[in-house]
């Protein structure tokens, strides 16, 4: 059985630019992937500023957008793919994908989409609360992805993590 994918984006936001950092997304078995990403030059700001990112670490340590979206392209055809609804996730996978001239191979809704027996604002305190509880930093996308499965497997959507 397949279970539901869930991903999780890290950006940088400023006055002048918005674009994503840093990528986590689950697979079918469970299992997690997460990728530093390569910015593209169009989404760096003139001036310069990009607040407390590190450009040199997203150049030097992320991955190329073509690769990343290859492998997304690999790991999430034709899915759903759920997310915590509180981040502009359409703006930055439509980013990441228009750079490489392409469409996102999925398609994004938020968890509340999924999880029909709370509402959105009940479902976020949850899924901060399960952060807070299993001691992760709530910036990093791959606990943002491992809230969103521990929330599923709660609400019996998950057999076993």
């Amino acid at each position: 059985m397949s279970l539901p994918r869930f991903l999780d984006i890290e950006y940088c936001q400023t006055d002048d630019s918005l674009f994503p950092t840093a990528i986590a997304w689950s697979l079918a078995d469970g299992q997690m992937k997460t990728v530093v990403i390569a910015p593209d030059e169009s989404w760096l700001p003139e001036d310069g500023d990009l607040g407390d990112v590190d450009l040199r670490h997203l150049e030097e340590q992320g991955v190329p957008l073509l690769e990343l979206t290859r492998e997304l392209h690999e790991d999430l055809p034709d899915q759903t793919v759920y997310v915590d609804g509180l981040d502009p996730d359409e703006i930055l996978i439509d980013l990441i994908f228009s750079a490489v001239h392409q469409e996102a191979p999925f398609e994004i809704a938020p968890i509340a989409e999924l999880i029909h027996g709370l509402d959105t604002d009940t479902l976020e305190d949850r899924r901060r609360q399960l952060l807070f509880e299993e001691g992760l930093e709530p910036q990093l996308p791959e606990n943002g992805v491992y809230a969103l499965l521990l929330l599923a497997k709660e609400e019996g959507y998950l057999e076993d993590l």
